[in-house]
């Protein structure tokens, strides 16, 4: 992966967008600050601008489903905001099952000692930075598998 195909990806929420970007190697996830949602031409112009800064190639989308792995209707928000995305940005979008990545990072704030007003403000970059790692590792190519390229995992 080069810097040119660095992955962004969106925690996309009614009120906030949290954002990450993954390393020119697709090693790491970095959060990026959180976007105070507007209008739907406005947010994905801030996008599409953010991502020609970070020479990004793809779009990573958290995918909310039930916990039984159903889909319901955020997931059709989501994917109904991706297709406007990834027409206005002209980038591929993938989607990746966000479930329990607010509730990970919930957890990683109140352990690391945040009070209410800081993990509220840092919770939708950091369930981004989760959902990016999560599909960075699965990404990966197995050990001793002779692939030189890593397949992008299938998550509808």
């Amino acid at each position: 992966m080069d810097a040119r195909n660095c992955i962004m990806a969106l925690d996309v929420g009614a009120r906030r967008i949290g954002i990450a970007v993954s390393d020119g190697l697709g090693i790491t996830a970095q959060g990026l600050r959180t976007l105070e949602r507007r209008n739907r031409p406005t947010d994905l112009e801030a996008l599409r601008i953010l991502a020609a800064e970070h020479g990004v190639g793809r779009w990573l989308l958290g995918l909310p489903r039930h916990l039984s792995g159903d889909e319901g209707r955020q997931a059709e928000k989501v994917r109904a905001w991706g297709e406007a995305l990834a027409a206005h940005t002209r980038l591929p979008v993938t989607y990746w099952d966000e479930r329990l990545t607010t509730v990970e990072a919930g957890r990683v704030l109140t352990a690391a000692g945040s009070s209410l007003g800081q993990r509220k403000k840092a919770i939708d970059r950091l369930s981004a930075v989760i959902l990016l790692q999560s599909f960075l590792e699965a990404s990966r190519p197995v050990p001793g598998n002779n692939d030189s390229e890593p397949s992008l995992p299938d998550q509808g």
